[in-house]
């Protein structure tokens, strides 16, 4: 379907250039045809005024021999063109003797050329039959116009194969540019021999080319392209062990913190220092979350069970007020942990950024969590969750931690995770489970866990 329709588009490289070469053609056969019809058409008048002077001048030999009436001769200026009279007499004629008229006007389509002398003091003239001539000269340019459309019909199939090539890898740059842009930086667009190569040895080559190195501009081009992903993944790689580095070296003098808070006496002094430090534990716990999903380290336990009542027991463990509706749950194959996971996480982001009431809903294999706040910004919905980006200022305070690691969570159970506003106001998460194989969906009625 793709190849149906990148053949359909005529924007496309492929017939820009072969309309580019058609245009040449056009304009190559135009050119020759005009010159070749030109010089044939002189060269045809020069033959025809040589041989009707030829024919005059021995019509007017043998009149003068047998000295009888010019037998073929024309002696009347009256039954002459003009034009050759004029020429006669204002033309080439004084002093050449002869001159010749060219007329294709002639009866029945039957031109004819005329040449004309001085006979003593009154002219003379003969007109020869160019019929033969001019039914050569256009079959000539019936020939010429037939082989250029042939020529043409043969060479554009032919153009439109050969721009196939570089066409064709110019689309696997821009389908490795968008992947990469999807997120897939181990996404390249060189071959197995090139892909080998690593990132100095690919930016070398895509330096070299950039200075008339050996490679047309699409090798170019992919060396480029396979470079920029190459460093955007050593970036993110680079970021990613920061990230564990940081969340693992804060981890020790934590654990001192939280057992020294513990010690304190109690007082409200205490109770601001036990929750900063529980708000500090609770943040690098998440950074290290993070590091483990980015580094492919979780592995899911994947196994059926009852979904209602895995959310319904994430709602009471979170201990925040939420509606709960279980509509046609069924069984799902999942993580029960990490759902669990995904749920608190959903719930806490819609109990800290959105407004009450939170209502959490389960229709199959779909968990569906929604506020009745300001809804999801633009920027989330547009691109997803970034971690330390919470959005608009409306939607309060934190780290923007909890939907990524949600999102990543999701990935790790094969589920899909989506985010959207609804139509009369707030943020409503969609959380999609694979089903079970030959599960039941069972029905319960509405829970509200409003524990508090």
């Amino acid at each position: 379907m793709d190849t149906v329709r990148d053949l359909l588009n005529w924007r496309s490289l492929r017939w820009k250039t072969t309309l580019l070469v058609a245009v040449a053609c056009c304009a190559i056969a135009l050119t020759v045809g005009v010159l070749v019809h030109r010089s044939t058409l002189a060269r045809s008048m020069n033959d025809g005024g040589a041989k009707a002077t030829a024919e005059l001048d021995r019509a007017v030999e043998d009149a003068r021999r047998d000295g009888g009436p010019p037998e073929g001769l024309e002696t009347s200026p009256a039954a002459m063109p003009a034009e050759l009279l004029d020429r006669l007499r204002h033309g080439p004629g004084p002093s050449t003797g002869h001159a010749t008229w060219y007329d294709g006007d002639g009866p029945g389509d039957h031109p004819r050329m005329w040449a004309a002398r001085m006979d003593g003091d009154r002219p003379v003239a003969i007109a020869i039959d160019m019929t033969s001539d001019l039914l050569t000269r256009r079959a000539l340019d019936r020939h010429m116009w037939k082989y250029s459309v042939l020529a043409l019909g043969v060479v554009l199939p032919l153009t439109a194969l050969a721009a196939e090539l570089p066409h064709r890898r110019l689309r696997r740059v821009a389908r490795t540019a968008r992947r990469i842009a999807a997120g897939d930086l181990a996404a390249r667009t060189a071959d197995g021999r090139e892909g080998r190569e690593g990132h100095a040895d690919r930016a070398d080559r895509a330096d070299r080319g950039g200075r008339g190195g050996r490679g047309d501009e699409i090798t170019e081009i992919s060396a480029t392209v396979d470079s920029m992903a190459d460093s955007l993944l050593g970036r993110l790689a680079a970021e990613q062990r920061f990230t564990a580095d940081v969340a693992h070296e804060l981890r020790t003098p934590l654990m001192g913190l939280v057992t020294a808070s513990g010690l304190l006496p109690e007082g409200e002094a205490t109770d601001l220092v036990r929750d900063r430090v529980g708000v500090l534990r609770v943040l690098v716990e998440d950074l290290l979350e993070i590091s483990r999903l980015d580094a492919g380290a979780e592995r899911a336990e994947l196994r059926p069970v009852p979904l209602a009542e895995v959310v319904e027991e994430s709602l009471a463990r979170t201990g925040l007020p939420a509606r709960f509706t279980p509509d046609g749950a069924g069984s799902a194959r999942t993580d029960p942990r990490r759902v669990d996971r995904i749920v608190a996480n959903l719930v806490l982001n819609a109990h800290r950024h959105g407004g009450a009431p939170v209502e959490v809903a389960v229709t199959g294999t779909t968990v569906t969590v929604r506020d009745h706040g300001p809804g999801f910004p633009r920027e989330l919905l547009a691109d997803g969750p970034r971690r330390f980006r919470t959005g608009a200022s409306e939607r309060g305070r934190g780290h923007g931690l909890g939907l990524t690691i949600a999102l990543g969570q999701a990935r790790v159970v094969g589920a899909s995770l989506s985010f959207a506003n609804a139509s009369d106001g707030g943020a409503v998460a969609t959380l999609r489970l694979p089903v079970t194989d030959g599960a039941t969906p069972g029905r319960r009625g509405g829970v509200d866990t409003r524990r508090r």
